[in-house]
């Protein structure tokens, strides 16, 4: 199973692969870091597709994850997740963090996709300990790989080297 997981430092928009995991915010109508970034790689036909989703059930709760069109993304598909402002831990922000992974997870094997790639969910603006967050996110995948053969790639895409760096260290010790 541990082969089936990879770090990777990178651009998410650029990675070829079958979804892309945006980590969103309740609205789903773009916002700065990853969300803002992969709006704008994939051009107008996300945000569409998000209007709907709104107008169909009013946005994404924390923890929770949507799917739509990928647009000019190299991917087939964007799977929105609203990971949860650090609290100091006060509002069970792990447990929303592992459900963000796993319901991106489980909307991929829905969707027929075998290869997935995650940013950083939490670690920037929302300010989720990276390392705290680094275990959560090997361990709900590796977890979720055990009883999920359809998925046969999942990608960590880190923008920075300290996120690279915990997560790599946590997939050694699988």
């Amino acid at each position: 199973m541990k082969e089936r997981i990879q770090v990777v430092k990178g651009d998410i928009t650029k990675i070829e692969t079958d979804a892309i995991v945006n980590a969103a915010n309740t609205s789903l109508m773009g916002g700065g870091g990853v969300d803002g970034a992969i709006h704008r790689a994939g051009g107008p036909e996300i945000l569409e597709a998000c209007k709907k989703i709104v107008a169909r059930q009013g946005g994404c709760k924390t923890g929770d994850a949507v799917i739509t069109t990928a647009g000019k993304l190299k991917a087939k598909f964007v799977i929105h997740t609203v990971g949860p402002v650090w609290n100091g831990g006060k509002n069970q922000e792990e447990l929303k963090l592992a459900a963000c992974y796993e319901n991106s997870l489980r909307l991929a094997v829905e969707n027929g996709c075998r290869r997935i790639a995650f940013p950083n969910i939490s670690t920037g603006i929302y300010r989720f300990p990276k390392e705290q967050a680094a275990k959560i996110a090997v361990k709900t995948v590796a977890t979720f790989l055990t009883s999920h053969q359809v998925i046969e790639e999942v990608v960590f895409v880190c923008f920075d080297d300290e996120n690279e760096m915990l997560l790599g260290r946590e997939l050694e010790t699988l």
